[in-house]
């Protein structure tokens, strides 16, 4: 009798086991000769060994399903063990990637799928608009889509710690625990894509960084992409350094609210400048979105139509 390991590395067990096992029980009628024991994230195999080798390459595609579906049905475990399989999924212009349980994320307007467009063919883009026209999560999900696809090693993401109205300084806990809140709508985005558990172990090994600004200095940025968020928040000096990190193999992608600046003392924003001083750059580009681009709830648009006529 043969002996055999399979791992599920950096993927939630429940996710292949299903609740009360009713994914697993399924794998497992596939092959009623094996004897299949489950410990955690480790699955071991007893029995002929031409049987297990069949069972681990059946796995191995349940696997890759999963890292890119985010989702496995009982359904699709029955066609991919089967043999039946193929990637039913159509992927359509609009869409970017799939999220947890196999949501579509897409392209939703015009300057949505300007955005997608551009980003693919230059290594440096600015999103400039309002709040509410997915300008970070249109921007999430092409790292989160570079990633998958092997484009990039890792992904970074950004923001300026710029206190709106608020102290940080009050804030309770430890450095991280002040910062964390400025980087929320990073991690908030990431988790809309990224399973839980995978989301964690990527982090840990820093393959998705998420920092603020500060901490950019002095890094060069090979093989990323890299996303600056709230750039409006930036001063001039701090936009010159971020968009000087840029590496071998690098992409950048900027966003921000020329409406919604919160920089003391009447500072220049350096998005601003660097609209004024980047615009004629060959590789660079600037997409606009506008309230017609506001993809949050219907009231989100009128209100932000609303404060611009004030």
């Amino acid at each position: 009798m043969a002996e055999s390991k399979f791992l599920f590395n950096d993927i939630d067990p429940l996710e292949i086991y299903g609740h009360k096992n009713i994914k697993l029980d399924l794998i497992k009628s596939f092959y009623p000769k094996l004897k299949i024991v489950a410990r955690g994230g480790e699955l071991k195999l007893f029995g002929e060994k031409k049987i297990i080798d069949d069972c681990i390459v059946k796995l191995n595609n349940l696997v890759k399903h999963f890292d890119k579906f985010n989702m496995l049905t009982e359904s699709q475990i029955q066609r991919i063990i089967s043999g039946n399989y193929d990637n039913e999924i159509d992927f359509s212009d609009d869409l970017i990637v799939y999220g947890n349980r196999g949501r579509l994320i897409k392209a939703r307007t015009l300057n949505q799928k300007k955005l997608v467009s551009l980003s693919l063919k230059n290594d440096l883009v600015f999103a400039i608009g309002p709040a509410g026209t997915g300008k970070t999560y249109t921007a999430v999900a092409l790292a989160v889509k570079s990633l998958k696809n092997k484009l990039v090693k890792r992904i970074v993401l950004t923001r300026p710690a710029v206190e709106a109205g608020e102290n940080l300084g009050f804030l309770p806990g430890d450095m991280k625990d002040k910062l964390d809140p400025y980087m929320q709508p990073l991690y908030d985005a990431l988790s809309d894509m990224i399973p839980t558990e995978k989301l964690r172990v990527l982090i840990e090994e820093r393959v998705i960084q998420i920092a603020p600004l500060a901490f950019m200095r002095g890094r060069t940025l090979d093989n990323a992409f890299v996303i600056l968020d709230e750039a409006q928040n930036t001063t001039v000096q701090q936009m010159k350094m971020f968009l000087t990190r840029m590496g071998k193999s690098a992409k950048f992608l900027v966003t921000g609210d020329k409406t919604q600046i919160d920089l003391p003392n009447k500072q220049k924003s350096g998005l601003i400048h660097s609209l004024e001083v980047l615009s004629n750059i060959k590789g660079i580009e600037f997409v606009y979105l506008d309230n017609k681009d506001i993809v949050r709830h219907k009231l989100v648009s009128k209100i932000v139509k609303s404060y611009n006529n004030t």
